[in-house]
């Protein structure tokens, strides 16, 4: 089942809001064959100010749409659907995990840690920092939760991440709580994308969720992010990555997030999304 959350954090309309309908156009509803949700409207934010409080851009239309997405995912997966949500950026993520059940495990596949807080992200949007509001590091009151963990900090894979290279990337890096699992871009390569995938896949057999944020992807094969960050794994290390993750029974769902139509003129780097998607999830 696939349904659209179109959420830009940075409330100026950015190429990210875009990206559900783009790879739709590009065909992956049909190269799927997925029944289709459609869109979660209350998604759009269109408020660009940092709020003074938690130092989040638009953190009352962030409420506002944390709880539409939980309210629309709970739903698909009380009905027994195995919903792939497309946003937008990983501003998403904490209202997919409002929808979890206790005990989820997370596997979260992206370049950068978002681990920072409305005090110490340099741009204030939310997408700097769902990891930690969801683990409970974040401002939470910003992104429509009472607080505490949505996931705990011991379930969470962080996959593929790059090293910090500046004063910025040192504060994120030392925030993360040191219980999250990480295996960075480096050593993912290192060990095997499709080693640590597999691994992953059978290790418990509680619920899980996979989050791809696809600036994961060296930017030699997907420019088309906003924040692109080099020295990733290359398009055939993701596929080798995600599939088992994206395949295994125990999971709910999966979000993707952070394509950004707008430096993606010719559209062949979403049709490659599509591509690389429609491999993992079908084959």
């Amino acid at each position: 089942m696939i349904v659209d959350a179109p959420l830009d954090s940075s409330g100026a309309g950015r190429g990210e809001e875009r990206a559900p309908a783009a790879l739709r156009r590009a065909g992956l509803r049909e190269a799927l064959a997925a029944d289709d949700d459609g869109q979660i409207d209350e998604t759009r934010l269109r408020d660009p100010n940092r709020d003074p409080a938690s130092g989040v851009i638009g953190a009352a239309g962030l409420v506002r749409a944390g709880g539409a997405i939980a309210a629309r995912i709970g739903a698909l997966i009380a009905d027994g659907h195995r919903p792939l949500v497309l946003g937008g950026d990983c501003a998403i993520l904490p209202g997919v995990c409002r929808a979890l059940p206790p005990a989820t495990d997370l596997w979260f596949v992206d370049a950068h840690p978002d681990f920072l807080d409305g005090t110490t992200s340099p741009t204030g949007e939310a997408a700097d920092m769902d990891l930690s509001v969801v683990t409970g590091y974040g401002p939470a009151a910003a992104v429509g939760t009472d607080g505490g963990a949505l996931i705990e900090p011991s379930r969470v894979h962080l996959l593929g991440h790059r090293p910090a290279t500046d004063e910025s990337g040192r504060v994120e890096a030392a925030r993360i709580d040191p219980a999250i699992r990480q295996v960075n871009a480096a050593e993912l390569l290192r060990r095997g994308a499709a080693t640590v995938g597999a691994g992953l896949a059978a290790d418990g057999d509680g619920p899980a969720w996979l989050h791809l944020d696809l600036d994961v992807v060296d930017p030699r094969d997907l420019p088309a992010v906003t924040y692109p960050e080099p020295d990733g794994p290359r398009w055939a290390d993701l596929i080798a990555l995600v599939t088992p993750l994206a395949r295994a029974d125990r999971l709910l769902g999966m979000s993707v997030t952070d394509l950004n139509p707008d430096e993606d003129p010719d559209g062949r780097h979403t049709r490659r999304v599509v591509e690389v998607l429609t491999e993992m999830l079908v084959g």
